[in-house]
């Protein structure tokens, strides 16, 4: 199922490796053309642009773009108990990790009378994104809220992609996810418009007021137009996981406000020897080829009978997925492939040069 490309009795530099390693065939300036609309629209016509994006894209007009709190709390109610565990697990986890790196305010004397003093404060205001068109990714409200709440940001909001088969609210999993965390700003907003919605903010559609205030294209308020409120007020910081068209729309905007990084569709790397489980190996593969079909898989080993066992493991275990097609289309694509090297140096090597997102060791 994974091309093979056979690096054993070649030495190829860093460089050399940068072109010969499976990557993604992914044109981020036709995504930038396709998104830059969609942007201009949210910019100037607010919550009606996003129904509108909602319906082309999503295939639903929300009735709540902002959701109701009752939802959440009624995702919160109704989450399967063993899930729940496993949020709060990762939850804590998650906070311990990141309570660990907070920078610290450093005083440097660099002459006599003379101080330096470096301070780390955080924003006021962050809008975090949580994938959900493909799959479901309670993960990335995990993973984006709690660095966000330890650095002590003041306000958090969240959008997720409306689902028609929730009647235009985000997947209960994610809502559950947002109430355990106490997010109570969430948005049933989806791919460059949620980005585009954070960055200029978004004049509200029903005349409701709201607070708060919209920013112009080079980034300083304005007031909401009369006779309307604000439906979502302007952030700081974008961040978050999407796909390519998510990582456009943070490049268009990031004159406007921060981002975190244009990070593309997920991919992985596993490094593994003789000893490893392939079926271990083959799962992991798989886990990061449902997200997406331009995700990437990559296994680097010195072992060309695991190789071999991997792609058996693989092929039966694709088949078994619940997106069979999406898994198929990654594993086979471009940016997936299986690399064996000579020994465990060239493998360490070739993950070095390769730089995946997510990087396993079974040795």
């Amino acid at each position: 199922m994974l091309t093979r490309i056979d690096l054993r009795d070649t030495d190829p530099d860093a460089r050399d490796l940068a072109a010969i390693l499976p990557r993604a065939d992914l044109d981020v300036a036709a995504a930038l053309e396709a998104v830059a609309p969609l942007i201009e629209d949210v910019r100037v016509r607010g919550a009606a642009a996003l129904r509108d994006a909602a319906e082309r894209f999503d295939h639903v007009r929300p009735e709540h773009l902002r959701v109701p709190a009752s939802a959440i709390e009624r995702a919160l109610a109704q989450l399967d108990p063993a899930v729940r565990e496993g949020l709060e697990l990762s939850i804590a986890h998650n906070r311990a990790g990141h309570a660990a790196q907070l920078p610290v305010e450093r005083v440097t004397e660099v002459v006599p009378g003379g101080r330096v003093v470096q301070r780390w404060i955080p924003v006021r205001r962050v809008g975090l994104y949580a994938p959900g068109g493909l799959a479901v990714y309670p993960s990335s409200v995990v993973m984006n809220v709690v660095p966000a709440q330890v650095a002590g940001v003041e306000r958090i909001a969240l959008a997720s992609p409306p689902q028609a088969a929730f009647g235009g609210l985000p997947h209960p999993t994610i809502l559950a996810a947002c109430g355990l965390l106490g997010v109570e700003e969430v948005y049933a907003v989806g791919g460059a418009q949620a980005v585009a919605m954070f960055a200029y903010g978004a004049a509200d559609d029903d005349g409701a007021p709201t607070a708060g205030r919209l920013a112009d294209a080079a980034g300083p308020t304005r007031p909401a137009p009369a006779g309307g409120g604000v439906l979502c007020e302007r952030v700081d910081v974008v961040a978050g996981p999407g796909n390519v068209y998510v990582a456009a729309a943070k490049r268009a905007v990031r004159g406007a406000v921060g981002i975190d990084a244009e990070a593309g569709p997920t991919e992985i790397a596993v490094l593994a020897d003789a000893g490893a489980d392939p079926e271990l190996v083959a799962a992991d593969l798989l886990s990061q080829a449902e997200h997406d079909p331009n995700a990437g898989s990559v296994l680097i080993t010195d072992s060309p009978a695991l190789a071999d066992a991997v792609d058996a493991a693989l092929e039966r275990r694709a088949g078994a997925t619940r997106h069979a097609g999406r898994v198929r289309a990654a594993l086979t694509g471009p940016q997936s492939g299986a690399v064996l090297v000579r020994d465990t140096d060239q493998g360490l090597a070739v993950a070095d040069a390769y730089a995946a997102e997510h990087l396993e060791i079974h040795t």
